[in-house]
């Protein structure tokens, strides 16, 4: 019997909260593009809690990669509790909120006006304060998502800063693959990985892994698995986990390693295989593994929407393993669904 959490019914929305964003947006996202074509931004900050940091994240491996434009995360405490002087000058803010009521995240955007900086929001609220106050506001077109772990917010969160990139760039190639997500993402929520799952039942500890866009990924997987099934999960890129963290990987403490197909697979790959060489169970999405155990996966044609088809993929999964492990994925003990952080 499938399951009835409002977390999987959402998560099953994916494929189409990603065609309802097309429809949209556009015109929010062709302003936005603009606007970074005219002023060309010494740089960007970004301001986001939770699972919208981590779509920042995304957001700044993508400018920095394929613009060449630096992206750094703001503390939004830097506001809210400090009340620090920031140098703003000829700057782009983008702040990201599921909600757009977190005082903290908006405290940034009160900082940044009246200067040298462009404000901009992705939330899923158009009404909400935070869109309210920037100047660019990008709606996310998720729909209602009652479920507190964000699943279809979060995806389409990456979906908007693909498509703002690929507007920036005039790319007609990355903007077909962008169109064709929703048909690749309704295989992805199909696929399941019952050697995984087997392996996590009772699994109590572990590491997550990613290298250059996937680390975004990487940062979501482990939160859903925090905060879903109670299982101390902890991210890494995979070009730092041998600097340290690596030393209390064994055979009861597993890796899972979510890779795309791009210029980082086979680092991650090699790290992999150093990793299972101790023993250690380690999972991953490439054909490439040997030691180490192959996950499905699906390939979206280019190496900016992978990351985005990976997600789509964990988040089935880890609905389903929060419920084998007795647990209410909709509704864990001590989390609500808007934080309001000061």
């Amino acid at each position: 019997m499938q399951s009835q959490s409002k977390m999987y019914q959402e998560i099953q929305e994916i494929p189409d909260a990603v065609s309802n964003l097309f429809e949209v947006t556009d015109l929010a996202v062709d302003q936005l593009a603009n606007q970074i074509k005219d002023q060309l931004p010494n740089f960007v900050f970004t301001a986001a809690r939770g699972s919208s940091d981590h779509a920042a994240k995304f957001l700044k491996y993508l400018f920095e990669i394929y613009l060449g434009i630096p992206v750094v995360s703001l503390g939004p405490s830097i506001c809210s509790i400090y009340s620090s002087k920031l140098s703003l000058n000829n700057t782009m803010c983008i702040s990201i909120s599921q909600s757009g009521q977190s005082p903290d995240i908006i405290s940034v955007i009160n900082s940044a006006q009246n200067k040298e900086c462009i404000t901009a929001s992705f939330t899923n609220d158009s009404n909400s304060p935070l869109a309210q106050k920037t100047k660019f506001s990008v709606p996310l077109q998720a729909g209602s998502e009652k479920s507190v772990a964000a699943t279809k917010t979060f995806i389409n969160t990456l979906v908007v800063c693909l498509v703002l990139v690929a507007k920036v760039k005039k790319d007609v190639e990355l903007l077909s693959a962008i169109y064709r997500l929703p048909e690749m993402l309704e295989k992805a929520i199909r696929i399941e990985w019952p050697e995984l799952k087997n392996e996590l039942e009772n699994c109590n500890k572990l590491y997550t892994l990613g290298r250059g866009l996937s680390y975004s990924i990487s940062n979501e997987a482990s939160l859903k698995l925090i905060e879903t099934c109670g299982i101390h999960a902890s991210s890494y890129s995979s070009a730092e986990v041998l600097h340290g963290p690596v030393e209390i990987v064994d055979e009861y403490h597993p890796v899972i390693a979510l890779i795309s197909r791009d210029a980082a697979e086979q680092s991650i790959v090699n790290v992999c295989e150093n990793i299972a060489e101790r023993k250690a169970k380690v999972f991953g999405t490439s054909s490439y593994l040997n030691k180490s155990i192959s996950l499905e996966f699906v390939d979206t044609g280019h190496p900016f929407t992978d990351p985005i088809a990976l997600i789509a993929s964990f988040y089935p999964f880890v609905e389903n393993l929060s419920l084998v492990r007795g647990k209410n994925p909709d509704q864990p003990s001590l989390l609500k669904k808007v934080t309001k952080t000061i």
